[in-house]
């Protein structure tokens, strides 16, 4: 017994400690309802919000981070509610910059929530069913659920449907059920749409549905004050600038808030919310909402932002030092292998199960000279590539690059591209994805980091043609063939 209290206190200290950087929880009101769930004192849900605005398709390291967290919550029997932003994405949180975050399209919200929710299964616990369509639907299962917040920000009068919508609903005609066809863009066809499309009816099988008005958002802003909202870091930096501050912006804390609000009512409780430190602010907000609602308010758990590959922004597709999930073996180890030295710690930290105390002992180990940073960091690299394409993919990805990058030997797998004769290669690397622009390309060329591996000659020329076939290594990790048809 004592043994098992001991490992328990271990697996606590670790899930609260490892890469958290504030954990908000007070009287312990959180820790003492998940001890009691361990101990089977305790039998309801614990609710965990991770919310996300699907700016973005891919899913990173840098996500991933928080993801592993949330998982091990999962293994505690925790629920994860993940919390799809598409309303609030349309409007645009600055979190993390200084400048205003651009609007997104609602089609572009849409096709990046698809994306988000067919990768999370490489971390987080969940249910697929797919349909003959081919569509996936992810179940709510006791361990997982997500939920769009347009499902409570939007109300019947929103909806705009086609003309050529049909829209029906179940009559009675002499004792027999009939199907009495309505305008759709009435107000009896919106609401029957309404109804229908719901995600708290539709998959969660609820019979009330929780709505934000403006009514309900003004009593929210009611119980925030104006120097509560300015005190935002990002905000006073902009205000010393001289830079424009709008009020979409300050409101996104308050919409954060009534997210939180909602998924109480809508799960029965909202017991933490997980985030990254860029979003503390927000997730207190959250805390203020659910208070002045008459909720328990939220634990707030904030977690490492991970750098990216510049070792010096944090990780970011938009910045271009990002490592998706996705990446293949090769390109998620190549990537890995570039980090310098100064941030193998955060990335075995937050990226990878070795021991803290092991990670010490490495880091203790390069600073005597005793350990190579560059073994280190394959050690790094191959766990990683391991825990999202497994072990012998990781074992091959990391001898591709060995024998390309130590030995100089070309890969034995690269894209092969076939062309004209007298293409352009600019062209040619723009089109086929080696390189991200025309200007990408040029940058490349007067660094002489692209070179034609079967010469061993830099290509010098930004508006060279092809003539002949080749062999091009662009920048550290990318090969490409190129064929004459």
């Amino acid at each position: 017994m004592e043994n098992e209290k001991k490992e328990s206190t271990a697996v606590f200290d670790e899930l609260f400690s490892r890469g958290v950087v504030e954990f908000t929880d007070p009287d312990s009101a959180f820790r003492k309802k998940l001890e009691a769930k361990m101990s089977g004192e305790y039998q309801g849900e614990i609710i965990i919000k991770f919310g996300i605005d699907p700016t973005r398709p891919d899913i990173h390291l840098g996500h991933a981070v928080i993801f592993r967290k949330l998982r091990k919550f999962q293994d505690l029997g925790c629920k994860v509610v993940f919390l799809v932003g598409d309303y609030t994405a349309s409007i645009g949180d600055p979190t993390g910059k200084s400048k205003i975050r651009p609007e997104i399209e609602q089609q572009e919200i849409n096709t990046n929530m698809i994306s988000f929710l067919e990768q999370i299964d490489k971390i987080l616990t969940v249910e697929k069913t797919k349909l003959p369509t081919g569509e996936i639907i992810i179940q709510n299962t006791p361990v997982f659920s997500w939920i769009r917040n347009s499902d409570w920000y939007t109300v019947v009068n929103d909806l705009k449907l086609p003309d050529t919508y049909e829209v029906s609903f179940q009559g009675n005609m002499d004792g027999m059920p009939v199907k009495v066809p309505v305008n759709a863009n009435s107000l009896v066809g919106k609401a029957i749409v309404f109804e229908d499309s719901r995600m708290q009816t539709k998959s969660l099988g609820l019979k009330h549905v929780t709505v934000t008005t403006l009514r309900t958002f003004l009593w929210g802003l009611k119980h925030i004050t104006h120097a509560r909202l300015i005190e935002r870091d990002m905000f006073q930096e902009r205000i010393k600038k001289g830079e424009e501050l709008y009020m979409h912006e300050m409101i996104y804390p308050v919409l954060q808030g009534i997210d939180s609000h909602a998924i109480g009512k809508i799960y029965g409780s909202c017991d933490l919310e997980v985030g990254g430190t860029d979003q503390m602010f927000n997730m207190l907000v959250g805390r203020d909402v659910m208070k002045a609602s008459q909720q328990e308010p939220q634990s707030v758990l904030s977690c490492k932002l991970l750098v990216g590959l510049d070792g010096r922004e944090k990780m970011s597709k938009s910045l271009d030092n990002y490592v998706s999930i996705t990446d293949t073996p090769e390109d998620m180890y190549g990537k890995l292998m570039s980090i310098p030295d100064t941030a193998l710690r955060d990335y075995f930290e937050l990226c990878t199960f070795t021991p803290l105390d092991t990670i010490q002992e490495i880091m203790d180990d390069i600073e005597k000279g005793k350990e190579n940073p560059k073994d280190v960091k394959m050690r790094m690299a191959k766990e990683v590539v391991s825990m999202y394409h497994g072990e012998e993919k990781a074992i091959t990805a990391q001898k591709s690059f060995t024998e390309t990058f130590s030995e100089g030997k070309i890969p034995d797998t690269i894209e092969t591209v076939s062309v004209s004769s007298g293409a352009s290669l600019v062209d040619v690397l723009v089109n086929s994805k080696i390189v991200s622009s025309k200007s990408d390309f040029r940058r490349l060329v007067a660094e002489g980091a692209i070179k034609n591996m079967e010469t061993d000659e830099k290509i010098i020329d930004a508006s060279q043609n092809i003539i002949s076939g080749m062999t091009l290594k662009v920048g550290k990790r990318r090969f490409v063939k190129i064929e004459i048809e």
